[in-house]
């Protein structure tokens, strides 16, 4: 499986934890050797491999930022989980937006453009906005898709819409691991799950329908627990997602799991979205040590035994436990050099999973691409968005990673959900 090649020369480092008697080794990524540093304010220093930039386009937008798209115009689109689309220009083009404009829709999350609209999404819906020469237009928005269930956990209905107007939208699982109670000690997981019903999968729809409900869709994909990361790859005419992993196996299940491995346990899964293909949640998980795919306790599985064979698909990479990934985007751009070319991009918000060990994620990684294959390791690009010391709690974070963009001149566009501040990434002399 090519997510397990190691070149520690480049990105990678050995960690070592014991699994009872057995010592097995921990992939984690490390920053590039040669580097760029942007030093923010409070101390806060982001680094970026040798030839980038980072300048602040926008020095925060509020709490509760997301999602990013831009226009052609340069207008960027933020949504917000308060339930504000924000729109933001720079007039002078200096690389930093003046004017901020702002409606309330029904938006927590999802955020994209797609021929004259901006598409977004609530808890429940997605609906669509149409976009004139204003910045942000007065016109009643269109529900494409609702009847969603209600739930508490994993709510966001994260999506992304392909060039041929089709619109995939994640449901995700509502509880951790399908137990009979949530989150108790050795309760054990429903058999069958009744998430996979209507949830735990990726809904496909018509873009261009509006009045949809969840059942007029097609589940395109089952099994997977929360995908707030997904983007269509138009080199190879796919979907592919980041997963978050589920919680809690010390904690629920410590006659199998130490905190240590629960800190590195299970994986964030890096896929390809293949239709009709089973993804492994509830039943299963992969450990990152090893891309070994595991019974979970819930479902009689112990920390070593494997899940049946055959049935799920394999994670293309199985990146460290607890990273919380919120955004994927494939750079087409021409600003960035070659290599970059195809590549995903995926933004970490960082977890709170990870305990006695520090919280992790906070970062932007690359993962190199070739034909909608990873090839080599996934590279560290964007470093230090939570501060310089490590954190016990994810709240202390000073930076979380929320969404990406790339822009007509092929600058990449981060933003981060505590303050919503907004970074724009350039190579060489270009910003």
């Amino acid at each position: 499986m090519s997510g397990f090649l190691i070149n520690p020369e480049v990105v990678l480092r050995l960690q070592h934890a014991t699994r009872g008697a057995l010592g097995i080794a921990l992939l984690g990524l490390t920053p590039a050797i040669t580097a760029n540093t942007a030093v923010e304010a409070d101390e806060i220093t982001l680094t970026l491999p040798d030839g980038f930039s980072a300048s602040v386009f926008h020095p925060g937008v509020g709490k509760g930022a997301r999602h990013l798209a831009i226009r052609d115009n340069g207008d960027v689109l933020v949504s917000r989980q308060d339930g504000v689309l924000l729109a933001l220009r720079d007039e002078d083009g200096d690389g930093s937006a003046e004017r901020t404009f702002a409606r309330s829709l029904a938006i927590t999350s999802g955020l994209q453009l797609h021929q004259d609209y901006v598409y977004f999404s609530d808890n429940v819906s997605v609906s669509r906005l149409r976009l004139d020469d204003g910045i942000l237009p007065d016109e009643d928005a269109q529900t494409i898709v609702s009847g969603f269930l209600e739930q508490g956990p994993h709510a966001t209905k994260d999506f992304t819409v392909n060039p041929s107007g089709e619109l995939f939208v994640n449901v995700g699982a509502p509880s951790n691991a399908c137990q009979e109670i949530d989150r108790e000690p050795g309760s054990p997981g429903q058999n069958p799950c009744p998430d996979l019903q209507r949830q735990a999968g990726i809904w496909l729809f018509p873009a261009d329908q509006p009045g949809q409900t969840q059942l007029d869709g097609q589940r395109y994909v089952t099994g997977t627990r929360n995908i707030v990361a997904l983007d269509w790859n138009e080199a190879v005419s796919a979907l592919y997602f980041a997963m978050h992993g589920r919680d809690q196996l010390s904690f629920l299940w410590p006659e199998y799991f130490s905190d240590a491995e629960n800190a590195e346990m299970p994986a964030e899964e890096f896929h390809r979205a293949v239709p009709g293909a089973n993804y492994g949640w509830p039943y299963t998980f992969v450990d990152p040590a090893t891309g070994i795919r595991l019974l979970a306790p819930e479902y009689g599985g112990n920390g070593k035994t494997p899940a049946p064979a055959d049935i799920y698909q394999p994670p293309l990479h199985a990146y460290p436990a607890h990273w919380a990934p919120n955004d994927l985007i494939f750079y087409d751009g021409g600003n960035f050099p070659t290599r970059y070319q195809g590549g995903a991009f995926i933004a970490w918000r960082g977890s709170w999973n990870r305990s006695p060990a520090p919280q992790d994620g906070y970062r932007i990684t690359f993962q190199p691409m070739a034909d909608g294959t990873p090839v080599g390791n996934p590279e560290n690009f964007m470093l230090g968005f939570a501060g310089p010391r490590p954190i016990s709690r994810s709240s202390d974070a000073h930076y979380r990673p929320g969404g990406l963009a790339v822009d007509a001149a092929g600058r990449l566009y981060v933003t981060e959900t505590e303050t919503g501040r907004i970074w724009r990434v350039a190579y060489g002399a270009t910003q």
